[in-house]
């Protein structure tokens, strides 16, 4: 299993809109197969910052949903709240 952590800086003001939309689409991505778990965090000292945590079966799991339908719907529901284009990398347990 590997766990995807990507940055979010999302527009100041347009925070709880953002956090809105991500409910509407973290079903759909819960669906795809090879997804274990997603979650989003907030910064308490920068609250426009966001984490993006997502446990994969493995990175090509990932690939297949960048791939996917659900991944267009999530990209253009998510993309107007981004103040910047989102950083991630994928992490194993050690």
């Amino acid at each position: 299993m590997v766990l995807e952590i990507a940055a979010m800086e999302i527009r100041a003001g347009a925070e709880d809109e953002f956090t809105a939309a991500y409910a509407e689409v973290r079903r759909s991505v819960l669906t795809h197969p090879g997804v274990h778990e997603i979650r989003l965090v907030r910064g308490v000292e920068s609250t426009s910052r966001f984490m993006l945590l997502v446990e994969w079966e493995d990175v090509s799991t990932h690939e297949k949903f960048r791939q996917s339908e659900q991944f267009q719907t999530w990209r253009w529901t998510l993309a107007p709240y981004l103040a910047a284009p989102s950083q991630g990398e994928h992490y194993r347990d050690v």
